[in-house]
């Protein structure tokens, strides 16, 4: 599990605790979580995990000894929420586009939910961070910044990017627009931090679709077409 500049530990396979020390060693954040088994897919391995609490402990020189809320002081206990917010929000199922075509299945729900859901605190940070950047850049006059989506512009259509999951609907039919960003890379996108991939996954797609007159990728342009009702 990765953290905003060091790493989560995990335990064995059957371990459900990520672990991560803070304050120069004198604490512990344990993020529990519990792997999910999908019971629609023949398979032996487990892709997906549910999350569940967070607790912390002070080391008191031989051991960890658990620890109340109210005792972490507030900058552990903020960058520790800090990291497991960021981790739930990217990892998200809600985040893959994709999971709007696989019709109704046991996680269909909850994608749908989350994907328009209320902001998360990292999604409340980012909305900030595009609230400076944005005036800044050359789509500046084609893009407004809503409470939960940055809307953009095109030539052919205007779209709504959900600011926590990254996924996009397509006015006037709220349509989802299915577009898989590379992985391996971020194009020609460099922000002042690289904490947060999902705010420059956003900024790509609203780069590309205030031009989405220039698109060429079949796939994306197939979805573009107005729908038919007959």
């Amino acid at each position: 599990m990765a953290g905003r500049r060091a790493t989560w530990a995990r335990g064995t396979a059957d371990d459900s605790e990520a672990t991560k020390v803070f304050g120069g060693g004198a604490w512990r954040a344990s993020f529990h979580h519990e792997l999910v088994d999908d019971q629609e897919k023949r398979r032996y391995d487990v892709e997906y995990c549910s999350t569940d609490q967070v607790r912390f402990a002070r080391h008191d020189g031989k051991t960890w000894q658990p620890a109340r809320i109210i005792d972490v002081p507030p900058l552990v206990f903020t960058e520790a929420m800090r990291d497991v917010d960021l981790f739930v929000g990217v990892t998200s199922i809600a985040t893959d586009p994709q999971w709007a075509d696989r019709g109704e299945d046991r996680f269909s729900m909850y994608w749908h939910r989350t994907a328009v859901a209320e902001l998360t605190p990292s999604a409340q940070v980012r909305r900030d961070a595009l609230a400076r950047l944005l005036p800044r850049m050359a789509i500046a006059d084609r893009v407004d910044l809503a409470e939960r989506y940055l809307r953009v512009r095109g030539n052919l259509r205007a779209y709504r990017i959900h600011l926590g999951s990254g996924n996009i609907m397509m006015e006037p039919d709220d349509r989802y627009l299915c577009i898989v960003a590379a992985r391996s890379q971020t194009g020609r996108l460099h922000l002042p931090f690289d904490d947060d991939p999902m705010l420059a996954t956003i900024l790509s797609k609203a780069i590309m679709l205030a031009a989405d007159d220039r698109i060429t990728d079949p796939t994306v342009l197939s979805q573009l077409r107005p729908t038919v009702i007959g």
